[in-house]
């Protein structure tokens, strides 16, 4: 069977799984291109801004404004561009930019999880419609070639319906929770190197105050 046959096989609900097929693609092209580059880049970046800034804060700044499409570099910035902010100040000003940076982590997450769901009840609709099609078509008192293959159209119109619904849930679904294990790991990811700039700007700011270590309240 050809694609365009099994298309017409399938019923009416072909084209919005058509449509939401296509829309999945899309949506999984653009985060596999996002999350390739996120993760090539994000974990370098940040450690080479973690050693810079111990010696030299303004070069780091720098250096995080020249990956500005990364996510830690936003978030960093936010902090290191405080004028003399207090430790508890500084860790704020991570905390809030972190949570800036999840919608953008998470994106599209919403539209998968419908088209997760969706997916499958539109393929069941395609059944019911097929069976509904097939048991109008049964008459019993006039068995033919032509009653037969009407019944026949709509059991194939129900087949095809649901797995072409149960593919696109199944093909959508496996690329969602790989994003969503991307997204687990880059925040785990983002509050580690928090940690790490929140203690080195703490380890500054109690040199240049003359606060000493753990003489704090």
């Amino acid at each position: 069977m050809r694609i365009g046959e099994i298309f017409a096989a399938g019923g009416v609900v072909m084209y919005p799984l058509l449509g939401f097929s296509i829309l999945s693609t899309a949506l999984i092209v653009e985060r596999i291109t996002f999350w390739t580059r996120l993760n090539r880049r994000q974990r370098q970046v940040a450690r080479e801004v973690l050693k810079i800034y111990q010696h030299d804060p303004e070069a780091a700044i720098l250096q995080l404004r020249q990956a500005i499409d990364l996510p830690i570099s936003r978030i960093f910035l936010e902090a290191l561009t405080l004028e003399n902010p207090s430790p508890n100040v500084f860790r704020l000003a991570l905390e809030g930019a972190s949570q800036a940076e999840i919608p953008i982590l998470r994106r599209f997450s919403t539209v998968f999880d419908i088209i997760i769901t969706a997916s499958p009840l539109l393929g069941l609709l395609g059944t019911v419609l097929g069976l509904i099609r097939s048991f109008a078509s049964v008459n019993l008192g006039n068995i033919g070639t032509q009653n037969a293959g009407n019944v026949t159209t709509g059991i194939s119109e129900a087949l095809v319906s649901t797995a072409s619904g149960i593919t696109v849930a199944v093909f959508t679904l496996i690329f969602a929770t790989a994003f969503r294990g991307f997204y687990r790991r880059q925040l785990a990811l983002i509050r580690e190197y928090g940690s790490q700039i929140e203690m080195l700007n703490l380890a500054r700011y109690e040199a240049e105050h003359g606060v000493k270590p753990y003489a704090r309240s």
